[in-house]
C-alpha cells in the first residue's frame, strides 16, 4: 500500500511522542500490506472500524486514533486524521 502522507504521522508524533513508535510499527506494516478489503486490513487489526466510508485504527492501545481512506484497487491509503482518543470522541472528524 502507498501511505499519503507520513508526514502527518510524523507531525503528531511530534506532539505526542509517546505515539511514534506505533504509529511507525502501522507504517511499515502497512507500507508492506496488500489489502484488498476490510475483512484482509482486520486480519492484521482485528479493532479496525469502518465509520462513514473511513477506516479508523486504534493506536497504542486505544490511547489515539488513526483515520484513513482505503482505496483497495489503487493499494492507496490517506491518512485524514490522527487524533487523541478525546479529540475523536468529540466526533468533529466525522465527514
Amino acid at each position: 500500500m502507498r501511505v499519503i502522507s507520513r508526514r502527518r504521522l510524523q507531525d503528531f508524533s511530534g506532539k505526542y511522542p509517546q505515539a511514534k513508535k506505533n504509529l511507525d510499527a502501522w507504517y511499515h506494516v502497512v507500507k508492506h500490506a496488500t489489502w484488498a478489503s476490510l475483512t484482509e486490513v482486520r486480519q492484521v487489526y482485528p479493532a479496525a472500524d469502518f465509520v462513514k466510508g473511513l477506516t479508523v485504527f486504534d493506536i497504542s492501545g486505544n490511547h489515539y486514533r488513526l483515520i484513513t481512506h482505503i482505496l483497495y484497487k489503487r493499494q492507496i491509503v490517506y491518512i485524514r486524521d490522527v487524533l487523541t482518543h478525546a479529540e475523536y470522541t468529540k466526533g468533529k472528524w466525522k465527514p
